[in-house]
């Protein structure tokens, strides 16, 4: 039996199951349908009445989602089907307007700056208690901008502040309860990007007691002041949050959101037809004009501010390490072709940051495909006839990579025009992301959404010397450039914004030169929805709180 036919039987399986059910996936429930031994018929009936009843009273949002999150600790984790999560259950101090990064109040209301841009104080809200009854005051945030810099396993941390094992710091020399309700920050140097680092998901504030009552099991017992409350996760199947009726801001409009884990984009599609998940990101682009058609289904875009990328491994023995294979390999890949993978949701990239930035130089001209120059870079590079590599691959999609095995399998195809023999590692996202963070790979598909609007959150994180650290890379080539890092740490404290942009225009220039990645596409996000899907506007930076959403 075919594959094509294999998954027709499944999707009908699944249609035909939710018809059965005869309800929709904003009115199901995860209740347990076993009953104790001694329970009369007519005592099951008067409690499945009362569910039915009390289910009809609930409003829940089901998203379907390509794989589960890694933990829900926001500070301790970089992918973003974490961040979907924790950002329904944390505020941070400042958090961006809901169609951009420009920031605006959340924990604390007001803030000012001196006038050498090292000190910061901030004005707290007074009226806010986290999940767990326990009152929110400058003390909390104290305790959590302790708490991450006391560790490298708060890498996001360590990213944005320039922390490292020798200063776990970073920038910030102190932050200090200055009132019950005001808290100061003070920098060891000027720090452009800050305000807007401070709404990163990853600087969400916890709950003290309940990092203290769970200790190394918080990351799944999350505690947060946010717009929904933790319940329950089932590993690689379900997370559930419920709104958080005591929140001091915008209140939730959907009673509980359930994050369902189907891993093919297919499979979870079909599943958006069926009606037994409201939403979807990670779609197949050949399914988009099927839901564009579909008067129950609608697509929603989220805004471009993301690259996909395949890494060398600069610091590995062997072929990678030398610049001229690098860019022979860019010469050999026909990237047009490529992103024709992609259909209609990408273009083509050709700098390890979007165009939708400032400081974006446009003026860089990119490899081209050119087998023939490929094979001669090889040669000189002692290469003639060829070699064996590898590439990993995650398996499951990504927003800015909707298809990772036919465009590993495009690649494959491609480098052997120039006699290299490529061998895919397919692994789960989770895998993937230990394997690449410990620099366990030749090349390696990645992919990076904005954070915060500023181009240091694309060249600093990801191709720093800085952050080339086994175990927690966020620059996965390990490429180490003093010129690269003396630009983008002077990038950093430079609050001349033209300035800045000549200092981001130099290093792209090196980093197209030296050719750590072959950057493959920007992307335009589509996710799928059911109808009923009210007022809700994707985020730019990959993820956004559901509180303003709602379902018809």
């Amino acid at each position: 039996m075919s594959k094509k036919t294999l998954m027709t039987l499944f999707g009908l399986l699944v249609i035909a199951m939710v018809v059965i059910s005869g309800c929709s996936a904003s009115e199901t429930t995860n209740s347990d349908d076993s009953s104790d031994e001694g329970t009369s018929e007519n005592d099951n009936a008067s409690e499945e009445t009362a569910d039915e009843e009390s289910d009809d009273d609930v409003k829940r949002l089901v998203f379907g989602r390509g794989a589960d999150s890694v933990q829900l600790d926001p500070s301790k984790v970089t992918d973003g089907e974490s961040i979907y999560v924790t950002n329904q259950i944390f505020d941070t101090l400042v958090q961006y307007e809901q169609e951009n990064t420009e920031v605006r109040p959340a924990l604390a209301t007001e803030w000012d700056t001196s006038d050498d841009g090292l000190t910061w104080t901030f004005q707290l809200r007074d009226d806010v208690t986290f999940h767990d009854g326990t009152d929110f005051d400058a003390e909390d945030v104290v305790f959590n901008f302790e708490r991450w810099a006391t560790s490298a396993e708060y890498v996001y941390y360590g990213y944005m502040f320039g922390a490292t094992e020798e200063d776990l710091g970073g920038i910030i020399e102190s932050v200090e309860a200055t009132g019950d309700y005001e808290v100061t920050f003070t920098l060891s140097e000027p720090n452009a990007p800050f305000i807007y680092t401070l709404a990163m998901p990853p600087f969400g504030i916890s709950s003290p007691d309940a990092i203290e009552e769970y200790g190394d099991d918080y990351f799944k017992n999350p505690v947060g002041t946010g717009p929904f409350v933790f319940e329950e996760w089932v590993n690689d199947d379900s997370i559930t949050v419920t709104k958080n009726d005591d929140y001091y801001g915008d209140e939730a409009k959907v009673d509980e959101v359930i994050f369902r884990v189907i891993p093919d984009n297919g499979a979870r599609f079909m599943e958006l037809q069926a009606g037994s998940i409201d939403l979807m990101n990670g779609m197949n682009p050949q399914d988009i004009a099927t839901a564009e058609d579909d008067e129950n289904l609608q697509i929603i875009r989220r805004p471009s501010m993301n690259v996909s990328y395949m890494a060398f491994n600069t610091d590995a023995e062997g072929p990678t390490s030398n610049e001229q294979v690098r860019q022979a390999i860019n010469l050999a890949v026909d990237k047009e072709k490529l992103v024709t993978l992609y259909e209609g949701i990408g273009k083509e990239a050709k700098n390890p940051m979007p165009p939708s930035l400032w400081g974006y130089n446009d003026d860089i001209e990119d490899y081209g495909y050119d087998v023939d120059e490929a094979k001669r870079l090889l040669a000189e590079a002692g290469y003639e006839d060829g070699f064996e590599i590898t590439l990993h691959s995650m398996s499951n999609p990504r927003p800015y990579m909707p298809q990772p095995k036919v465009t590993a399998q495009a690649i494959q195809e491609m480098l052997s025009e120039v006699n290299i023999d490529v061998e895919i590692v397919e692994s789960d996202w989770n895998t993937h992301l230990n394997i690449v963070e410990n620099g366990e790979h030749d090349m390696a598909f990645m992919g990076w959404i904005g954070d915060n609007g500023d181009p240091d959150n694309f060249l600093y994180v990801l191709l720093d010397k800085d952050n080339a650290k086994v175990g927690s890379a966020g620059n996965v080539a390990f490429y180490k450039n003093d010129e690269v890092h003396d630009l983008l740490k002077q990038a950093q404290t430079e609050m001349d914004q033209e300035k800045r942009v000549e200092l981001y225009m130099q290093a792209q220039e090196i980093i197209h030169e030296e050719a750590p990645w072959l950057p493959i596409a920007h992307t335009t996000p589509p996710l799928g929805a059911n109808a009923d899907v009210v007022d809700y506007l994707p985020h730019p930076t990959g993820s956004e709180p559901f509180n303003y959403l709602d379902l018809n």
